[in-house]
């Protein structure tokens, strides 16, 4: 598929299921002193996660423009070492404002996945949260993904944050298995791991949470995709 069929299947998907097509926003964010550049899709939806604002919508797509060359998020030191790293991209995301929470949206990203783009569910697995044992029965038992293919990691790894403050919480990943690499280091080779098996191709965060500069972490008024 070219990107602009992946983007168009992404978007069409989740109109179809209700959801606001939204239009990329600026790189550079309006009244955020905390971003030199929009960095994720969820940034025009900051107020309205953090409950400061209401759309006219509950959920909604888009295909976000982004660049990661500082801050939190930043994928300047890697362009040209990795295939994977880009400084500007676009990035898909469905969102959700206290409409649904974790059941849809990895039953949304697993369907759309294996249906529409296609691939093998058993070329695929799961990452959560260590925490975070409702993520996990989800793809266990709703799913249907085997104990071996559902990998519990990390704050670093599963809990996904704007900046340094913001709206935050744990995250669910959609991996490629490309299979073992003989060259691989690691004692245990998982998701995590930089050796070249596994490709990340979704990343659901269940924003939950506001950190305040102090690094205490508050619930948001309403749990979020």
């Amino acid at each position: 598929m070219r990107a602009s069929e992946i983007r168009e299947t992404f978007l069409r998907f989740f109109e179809e299921r209700g959801h606001r097509r939204v239009a990329s926003s600026s790189l550079v964010p309006e009244g955020d002193p905390t971003l030199l550049f929009t960095n994720a899709g969820m940034v025009q939806f900051k107020r309205t996660f953090l409950g400061e604002e209401t759309r006219a919508y509950q959920t909604a797509a888009t295909s976000q423009k982004c660049m990661r060359v500082s801050g939190k998020h930043n994928d300047l030191e890697n362009v040209g070492r990795t295939p994977r790293h880009h400084t500007f991209f676009e990035m898909l995301g469905n969102f959700s404002f206290g409409d649904y929470f974790k059941e849809e949206a990895i039953e949304y990203a697993w369907e759309l996945v294996t249906r529409d783009y296609g691939i093998a569910p058993e070329r695929m697995v799961a990452t959560v949260f260590r925490d975070d044992d409702e993520a996990y029965d989800l793809w266990r038992k709703r799913i249907g993904l085997p104990e071996e293919r559902i990998f519990r990691l990390d704050e670093d790894e599963n809990f996904w944050s704007m900046g340094d403050t913001g709206p935050c919480g744990p995250c669910s990943e959609i991996h490629v298995d490309f299979g073992e690499n003989p060259d691989c280091t690691s004692e245990v080779c998982d998701p995590s791991c930089d050796c070249g098996r596994w490709l990340e191709i979704w990343n659901l965060v269940f924003m939950q949470f506001d950190r305040d500069a102090a690094g205490e972490m508050k619930p948001l008024p309403r749990p979020s995709i």
